[in-house]
């Protein structure tokens, strides 16, 4: 099983959202702390809720891979818990900083997530599943954005990418810096719904060959495009623009790519219905050159950088922080060390 420490610091936003509760404090002085507690952080309490909530949304992600064993449940336990003390570490520190969160940002960042549930009441149902309300969920939304700027000026502004660096980066990994072929292709399609009837599918048929009739008759085939095609790039004359392979269905690509410069395909079946193919333009695979992708390659590989800087950065301050494991898991691990 991949180590699941690799998500040390969750940059994204969505992610800290909607899997961490609100810590609660423990009073100074204080010896015992309440029933439930899983660890302490300078005072601040994890509770069995919060470890509880994201243990479950990490065993979701890994459902897929099948059953989840004992060994595997034990480490996948102690690596949440740790997840969760590394972001109570971070955002500390972020206060520490007198870092601050304005309402925009967290407004922002809000309304990035409710577009990740566009259908009625999903939002709210998804809240509800995590027993959080709108105002607590911006809660965490603001200590995230905080963790994210603390990485942003503690880890990312202190990493820097030389010009002899990228270059041979750059020298290393030429397939990187490959652009794939590409096409500049028009169509015209007559649709075909999915569960259509044959009869359906004979009318459509009928029409694509009627159109092709006109075509090789000496039709303007962006005219008819405009004129019988049922897809919204009719309006366009059918232009699809450039693309590469993958985009597009593998019936529709296999015969785009095969036609010359110029040149129109036979009536062709994809899932959407019936099509004609012309061929306007033709890129052949090419390499960027060094002085096109040097300004992407340093933010690029500054953000390859951050991850192994970040994780000594949370070392440094979990190694200078109070903590407290109170999972048993957790403690066998401490004892072994």
């Amino acid at each position: 099983m991949q180590k699941i420490q690799q998500r040390w610091f969750y940059i994204s936003i969505v992610i800290i959202a909607i899997t961490v509760f609100a810590a609660q404090s423990c009073k100074k002085g204080e010896a015992k702390f309440p029933e439930g507690t899983v660890a302490v952080v300078n005072g601040t309490i994890i509770t069995q809720d919060e470890f509880n909530t994201e243990l479950t949304m990490m065993q979701k992600q890994f459902a897929s891979q099948g059953q989840v064993d004992p060994e595997q449940l034990a480490s996948m336990r102690k690596e949440v818990l740790e997840g969760i003390i590394n972001r109570k570490v971070l955002y500390q520190e972020s206060q520490k900083k007198g870092i601050e969160v304005d309402d925009v940002a967290v407004n922002g960042q809000l309304a990035t997530i409710k577009k990740q549930f566009p259908a009625e009441g999903s939002f709210e149902k998804m809240l509800e599943g995590l027993n959080l309300t709108e105002d607590s969920l911006k809660i965490q939304l603001r200590s995230g954005v905080a963790i994210q700027k603390l990485i942003e000026q503690e880890v990312m502004a202190r990493i820097e990418i030389s010009d002899k660096e990228t270059k041979d980066y750059y020298d290393k990994n030429p397939d990187l810096f490959k652009q794939p072929e590409k096409i500049q292709a028009r169509h015209i399609l007559i649709k075909v719904e999915e569960g259509a009837s044959e009869a359906d599918k004979a009318e459509a048929l009928k029409k694509i060959k009627g159109i092709q009739k006109e075509f090789k008759a000496g039709g303007d085939f962006v005219e008819l495009a405009k004129k019988h095609s049922e897809c919204p790039s009719s309006s366009n004359g059918g232009d699809l623009g450039f693309f590469a392979r993958g985009q597009m269905v593998q019936p529709f690509e296999d015969v785009a790519f095969s036609l010359k410069t110029g040149e129109t395909s036979d009536v062709v079946e994809t899932r959407f219905g019936y099509h004609l193919i012309q061929v306007g333009d033709k890129q052949p695979e090419t390499i960027s050159e060094y002085k096109d992708v040097k300004d992407k390659l340093a933010p690029y590989l500054k953000r390859m950088n951050a991850g192994e800087e970040a994780k000594k950065y949370i070392e440094s301050l979990k190694k200078a922080a109070k903590i407290e494991r109170f999972l048993p898991v957790a403690e066998k691990q401490d004892k072994a060390e």
